[in-house]
């Protein structure tokens, strides 16, 4: 009696994409008779450069069940409660505003904080600073960490900073342990069915890697799905015009911060990622706006190190994505399917989901493409709300230093959403009622959006006769039931140390 052959998924490309994919459908599909190989150049390394994630990579550790002391440790990494965004409107007066991960504990006051939003909307002089509306924030502002003790009973999001080359080298490591195979080779062409589908990789000594399925996980070169296939990419630059990143480290400092740090520069911004080991630094910016050369010397003046001989790497983005996500039998994931910039680190967040929403419509359809269309129309639409969100924070900044930003300002190349979107908060309408009619809290919801517009002080003059009451921050002692939270929390370097 012949056994059936097992079927068999190749993924082109390691890095932390090609990693995360093997891991998850490794568990996903232990018990089936799937065999998943990696192929990956031993001439192509990874980009690390400090990077920084949502919340949901703590779910991708916990379904692939790997506990936070034996990865964090091992890729130089802490934890993200929090994004503070320095110098993007400072015509409101507003130096910086959080955008905090939102927790259970957050059920309590962010009402008050939507409320709020709205009735200064209105004119009413009310607090709506977001970070002191959600725990994460007060947390951040504290350098607090997010781990909890066990007679905390609420449940906290938060994300992390890592080194992506090392995180790339672990999830490879347990990969290996779980069935993954893996072959180091150079790739050079691509054979092909009659009906267009992959049917093989072939290797610059001539042999053939056959398969089922494919993963492209090649980066922006986009090897199957742009190269093989032929699948157009799509553009962003029409409205999301930064293409390019300078980066330098530079040393840690005693007192790790528990966020990341997004600084407006003259054609871009400048990330601040902490590592347990240094600080990952980087400017994005626009090329049609500054020199390479010249963001180099605005980075270096930033950061106190013009009389540094330590060398940048310069880096350049292809921002967009790819017209189908899944064509024929391939599918594209991270660089090779699309990149948004890494303004909201949404890059991983997006890898993840696109893994697991492909591994759920690929189990249903019996391991077909019977479901690759509406795969397809899903993660489209999650790339371009991310990217609306991403848009806001340039349309709606309130810089006048340099062309960069009053073009930005300036750009009405938005989508129908996100004009919908503004259209309801400066009528002063409910924007958790748009949100939820758009169906859009599975990409950024009602209380991301209001941190961006509050943050920014997108409100109108206030009103000449003020009534002295209805703000729900005094009312309801928001302040006082987030600071009694914050003391079941330790300081960000006691989490850390205690990781060890």
């Amino acid at each position: 009696m012949s056994v059936a052959e097992p079927h068999k998924i190749v993924i082109l490309g390691g890095g932390t994409a090609g990693w995360m994919a093997a891991n998850l459908m490794a568990k996903r599909w232990a018990n089936k008779p799937i065999e998943i190989t990696l192929v990956e150049s031993p001439s192509v390394g990874i980009i690390g450069v400090g990077e920084g994630s949502t919340p949901t990579l703590k779910r991708f550790f916990e379904s692939i069940e790997i506990t936070e002391q034996e990865w964090m440790p091992r890729c130089d990494a802490t934890y993200k409660v929090n994004i503070r965004f320095s110098g993007w409107s400072p015509e409101s007066g507003i130096a910086d505003y959080s955008h905090p991960f939102t927790c259970q504990t957050d059920t309590f006051s962010h009402r008050a904080f939507e409320v709020n939003c709205r009735t200064r909307r209105l004119g009413l002089n009310t607090h709506t600073r977001p970070d002191d509306f959600l725990l994460n924030g007060v947390l951040a502002n504290q350098n607090k960490g997010p781990v909890t003790p066990e007679n905390f009973p609420f449940v906290m999001e938060y994300g992390y900073h890592f080194n992506s080359q090392l995180l790339g080298e672990f999830l490879a490591e347990i990969a290996l342990q779980r069935g993954v195979q893996h072959q180091q080779a150079d790739v050079v062409s691509v054979s092909k069915h009659n009906n267009g589908d992959i049917a093989a990789l072939v290797t610059k000594e001539g042999m053939e890697i056959k398969g089922d399925f494919f993963i492209d996980c090649s980066g922006f070169r986009s090897v199957l799905l742009k190269g093989a296939l032929g699948v157009p990419f799509e553009s962003f630059k029409s409205n999301l015009f930064n293409d390019s990143a300078v980066v330098l480290p530079t040393p840690i400092q005693q007192d790790i911060p528990s966020e990341t740090l997004s600084t407006a520069m003259s054609a871009g911004w400048c990330w601040r990622i902490p590592l347990t080991s240094r600080f990952g630094n980087g400017y994005v910016y626009s090329s049609d706006f500054i020199s390479s050369e010249q963001a180099e010397v605005e980075l270096r003046q930033h950061l106190g190190m013009q009389d540094s001989d330590q060398e940048c790497r310069h880096l350049k983005m292809k921002v967009g994505q790819a017209k189908y996500h899944w064509m024929n039998n391939c599918l594209g994931i991270g660089l090779a399917q699309g990149f948004i910039e890494p303004l909201e680190a949404t890059a991983l967040h997006l890898v993840q989901i696109s893994i697991e929403m492909f591994m759920a419509k690929y189990d249903e359809s019996q391991l077909t493409g019977k479901h690759r269309d509406s795969f397809n129309q899903d993660i489209h639409d999650r790339f371009e709300r991310v990217r609306d969100y991403i848009v806001a924070h340039y349309k709606m900044n309130t810089r006048h230093d340099s062309e960069y930003w009053r073009v930005n300002r300036e750009n009405n190349h938005l989508s129908d959403s996100l004009c919908h979107i503004l259209d309801v908060w400066f009528k002063c309408e409910d924007l958790g009622v748009e949100i939820e009619r758009q169906n859009l809290n599975s990409h950024f919801d009602s209380i991301s959006w209001h941190c961006l517009l509050a943050g920014y002080g997108k409100f109108p003059p206030l009103a000449p006769n003020q009534p002295g009451t209805g703000d729900l921050y005094q009312d309801q002692g928001v302040d006082e039931f987030l600071r009694r939270c914050s003391l079941n929390f330790q300081q960000h370097s006691e989490n850390l140390n205690n990781l060890r």
